[in-house]
């Protein structure tokens, strides 16, 4: 059975382009540069899974033809990561039934405040229905698929990455511990976010990747996250090493 990884976004929380940017990324004509919020949709040991799931959620789904989700894997609570979630009610209309969401308990109180009106008692007809599965950094399964949180840290909010048997995805992470990386270790495909080049409050840099990278050991490396800072598309295919690649709205992969 085949595993695959389609990333739906690649692009940080004001997606690329920005608005009132005219930057040469910004202004280019290459599709390659035109990323959506980082989201990606994991078809593993043949488990529908789609990892968080941001303002432009509805427009990926239409996009990439997606008409089975098993469960939604959020990696922690900002806006880029969870403000498309109120379409899943169509999800709702075609399954009859909620939307699975497995979430550490900080991001489930934080939906609860996002989307109150979807947790009322009472409840106005027609809101998304939510089912949420509290996890943390211990091994949980979807549909008996074993699923494998990584801790990371977003300046100082503590974050999710996940490990689907042979890949590794990683976003919106500054920091992450030895004890996390041994988790890592023996993928062959790591996904990770790449903001920029220069040194940020709570996104790896360029040169910080690298230095995980190394330490984690894959043989394909794809970025994801990237802002309009880390340049064209072109460019970063004829500058970066063998190996690793930045990865584009709609690519899909194998693992």
């Amino acid at each position: 059975m085949g595993n695959k990884l389609i990333f739906l976004g690649t692009g940080t929380s004001q997606g690329v382009p920005i608005i009132g940017c005219d930057c040469q990324v910004c202004r280019s004509n290459d599709p390659h540069d035109s990323r959506l919020r980082t989201s990606a949709y994991v078809e593993y040991q043949g488990v529908h899974l789609l990892i968080d799931a941001g303002p432009d959620f509805r427009q990926q789904i239409l996009t990439n033809n997606i008409s089975t989700i098993d469960a939604v894997l959020l990696t922690h609570q900002h806006k880029d990561h969870t403000g498309g979630l109120d379409d899943a009610r169509a999800f709702n209309y075609t399954t009859k039934k909620g939307f699975e969401i497995y979430l550490e308990p900080n991001v489930a109180e934080s939906l609860k405040k996002e989307y109150s009106y979807a947790f009322e008692k009472e409840k106005y007809p027609g809101v998304p229905e939510f089912n949420l599965h509290i996890i943390d950094e211990n091994p949980f399964s979807v549909n008996g698929v074993e699923i494998v949180p990584v801790r990371a840290i977003h300046y100082k909010l503590p974050i999710l990455g996940f490990r689907f048997g042979n890949l590794g995805y990683l976003t919106d992470a500054n920091y992450i511990s030895e004890e996390s990386i041994a988790k890592l270790r023996g993928i062959k495909t790591f996904v990770i976010s790449c903001l920029r080049k220069e040194e940020h409050i709570s996104h790896f840099s360029y040169d910080q990747v690298m230095q995980v990278c190394e330490k984690v050991g894959a043989e394909r490396v794809f970025f994801t996250h990237m802002s309009h800072r880390m340049g064209l598309h072109e460019q970063m295919l004829k500058t970066l090493p063998n190996g690793i690649e930045p990865a584009y709205d709609g690519l899909s992969i194998t693992f």
